[in-house]
């Protein structure tokens, strides 16, 4: 029984020793081991387990070997025309040396704030020799009068550009350039420099606003110009055609009026020509509707050229030689029409009633 208790003991022992001794290195990242504050061996990169001694007789300290991220707080910058710029950066940097990286840097906290403060500084020097423009990255495009060429919507067209590639290369390479200067190389690789935002101030964006205003409504005016002189062009364009259009339209109506007035005429004096005496038949006929339809009482002789085929047998004509048209007679020419009997029917007597126009039969 003792023997066991003394098995299981050194089992126990054995295990928090080798607990105690191994550690592990993952492949994100890169482990150094220190006794007493001093480095033990050589930075391991490669991921495994790893020994070391026991109960932190040996320390160990890992760091991230991917790419780390800087996020350097906003700061304001003036450009070459004494511009408040507010521009906020970031940046990237990798841990080459995790030995000096402990002795200069110790954390990577630490790191974050001692190179955001050399990529702002930087970063301040590039923007102080550049303008707006070249700091943005864009030119705005201008026509011939200096005046900014909008798209439909009224945004100003911008022009893309290498200048801010070209300044953010000058401010990783300064940078770098710094951090070969450190007494004591720091064990870092910067990688990039990139700007997230370039704005302006919240001290001078009112003004800002104001002056893209006035922008605004001065190419606002200048469209409202253009299409008000469009709209004249297009509506004395159409007034033009309108007129032409009217004046072809009366032309042709005109052309072919005439056109059927002379058809009608010389069907008439065709039809005429073949039947004269059917022609004058019928002329007496209209003139007996339109008179006696008005309900008029008319007096006129039994001899009247109007009344012939009311008195002869055979469609005979009595007193009249063939031919002719015994309207004619009654100082009537062409087809009769309301107006020409109403005139004709004012030329005669009315009879007062029918009693009198039967006293005045009889006398004759």
């Amino acid at each position: 029984m003792r023997n066991l208790l003394l098995i299981g003991g050194f089992v126990i022992f054995g295990i928090i020793m080798f607990s105690c001794s191994v550690y592990t290195v993952d492949e994100t990242e890169q482990a150094i081991v220190t006794r007493f504050g001093e480095v033990q061996g050589d930075v391991k990169t490669v991921p495994g387990l790893y020994f070391k001694a026991p109960f932190n007789i040996d320390q160990v300290t890992t760091y991230d070997k991917r790419l780390l991220r800087i996020d350097a707080p906003p700061q304001e910058m003036l450009d070459v025309n004494l511009l408040l710029l507010d521009i906020d950066v970031y940046a990237r940097y990798r841990i080459t040396d995790a030995i000096q990286f402990r002795k200069t840097l110790n954390s990577e906290d630490n790191a974050r704030r001692v190179l955001g403060q050399k990529v702002n500084a930087a970063l301040r020097a590039e923007v102080a020799k550049l303008e707006r423009s070249e700091i943005i990255g864009g030119d705005v495009e201008t026509d011939e009068e200096g005046l900014a060429i909008t798209d439909d919507e009224g945004n100003s067209i911008v022009t893309a550009t290498e200048s801010r590639t070209e300044m953010l290369g000058r401010v990783l390479e300064a940078v770098r350039a710094d951090l070969a200067d450190e007494a004591e190389p720091n064990g870092v690789e910067m990688v990039d420099v990139r700007i997230k935002r370039a704005d302006f101030p919240d001290a001078v964006s009112d003004r800002v606003f104001a002056r893209m205003e006035s922008e605004r409504e001065k190419i606002a005016r200048r469209l409202r110009a253009e299409g008000e002189e469009q709209s004249r062009t297009i509506r004395a364009d159409a007034n033009r055609q309108v007129e032409v259009i009217l004046a072809d339209a009366d032309r042709t109506s005109n052309r072919l009026r005439g056109e059927g007035e002379a058809q009608a005429i010389a069907i008439l004096a065709e039809a005429l020509e073949q039947d004269p005496e059917f022609f004058a038949f019928r002329r007496s006929l209209e003139a007996y509707r339109n008179i006696f339809d008005q309900g008029t009482t008319v007096i006129l002789s039994a001899d009247a050229p109007l009344f012939q085929f009311l008195d002869t047998a055979g469609g005979e004509l009595s007193g009249q030689a063939a031919g002719t048209d015994p309207l004619a007679d009654q100082g009537m020419t062409g087809a009769p029409d309301d107006d020409a009997m109403a005139e004709e029917s004012d030329g005669m007597e009315e009879a007062p009633d029918d009693d009198a126009a039967t006293d005045e039969q009889d006398g004759q």
